[in-house]
């Protein structure tokens, strides 16, 4: 039986993965790691568990990750969030920019990437570092 939580593919199958299937795969993943991580920071109505986790996996507030996580990243990593940010979308959202849709697709991209390679400590990596850095720049905005 194929474990479909840790599926690991070998860089030739991975090189047959367009980018934008990776960043649908990251899509998920993005999404799963910040609803687990609003149902885990205590109780709350579903339905503001919903709003606040559509506010963070929007286009504009992954792209605001991203610049906070590119310092972070490895030289192969940041070769696939490229790959994954230079990709042909076909029309950003009308709530994002198309700069912030293409960084928002690169950082789904590297997501992608890194859960279908099986490192998923790294994800959590970066996924924890973004929220960190993230918490530094709003403390400087105020």
């Amino acid at each position: 039986m194929t474990d479909y939580l840790a599926l690991t593919l070998t860089p030739d199958q991975l090189a047959s993965v367009s980018e934008l299937a990776l960043a649908h795969v990251g899509d998920a993943v993005f999404e799963l790691l910040v609803r687990s991580e609003l149902a885990c920071a205590g109780s709350a109505r579903v339905r503001d568990l919903h709003a606040r986790t559509v506010a963070r996996v929007t286009a504009p507030a992954q792209a605001a990750l991203v610049a906070a996580l590119l310092p972070h990243l490895t030289a192969e990593e940041t070769a696939v969030y490229k790959r994954g940010r230079n990709a042909h979308t076909h029309q950003a959202p009308k709530s994002a920019t198309p700069g912030q849709y293409a960084r928002a697709t690169g950082l789904e991209t590297l997501f992608g990437w890194l859960w279908l390679t099986g490192r998923h400590a790294r994800v959590s990596e970066l996924y924890g570092l973004s929220r960190t850095e993230l918490k530094k720049e709003k403390k400087k905005e105020r």
